[in-house]
């Protein structure tokens, strides 16, 4: 939730302010009440925001190709929370390397940079990848949005020797740019 420290430890408990974030509980909820019930023993991994190619610029989710998709079009987007709304992004070909590693480990781990990253800060790499200049719409949180959001990922990086290493900075425009040839191929 939107109370919870930053960066947030796997030991906090999760106060989701949103259905989706609900969803997620509940089911991480429910595999631990299987394990308990069956003695098997589970890995669940957190994930953070998810970035990368391949990634559906339609719906809610997915800021990232959402962003990529209206630049491409040359429209502005609306930004949430003023653009200060912020997340912990990471790279998919981290999440694979982590999902890997988590594999049989068993516990709960967070699958995350632990850098906070503001979504304004996320449209300006966007920007300057496309070139095209636009100025943003702000607007208010809608409701049920969480406001802020960072996960520790201290545990994961201690017991499945698993950092993350694209960062944002080199990350988004290569996004930027396989998600244009996606968004043309489709087109």
């Amino acid at each position: 939730g939107n109370e919870a420290p930053r960066p947030t430890p796997e030991s906090h408990p999760p106060a989701p302010v949103s259905p989706y974030g609900a969803s997620k509980w509940a089911a991480e909820a429910y595999v631990q009440t299987w394990a308990n019930a069956t003695g098997l023993r589970h890995t669940v991994c957190r994930l953070a925001n998810v970035y990368g190619p391949r990634q559906s610029p339609h719906g809610e989710a997915g800021v990232v190709s959402i962003l990529s998709h209206m630049l491409w079009h040359g429209r502005p987007p609306t930004l949430y929370g003023q653009g200060r709304a912020s997340r912990d992004y990471i790279h998919v070909s981290d999440v694979a390397l982590a999902l890997e590693r988590a594999r049989g480990a068993g516990g709960v781990f967070n699958v995350s940079t632990g850098r906070e990253t503001e979504v304004i800060e996320i449209y300006e790499l966007l920007s300057r990848a496309s070139g095209a200049g636009l100025e943003p719409r702000l607007a208010p949180l809608r409701p049920g949005e969480l406001e802020r959001s960072c996960m520790d990922p201290g545990h994961a990086h201690r017991t499945l020797r698993w950092r993350a290493k694209i960062a944002l900075e080199a990350g988004l425009p290569e996004t930027y740019r396989e998600l244009v040839a996606q968004f043309s191929r489709e087109s």
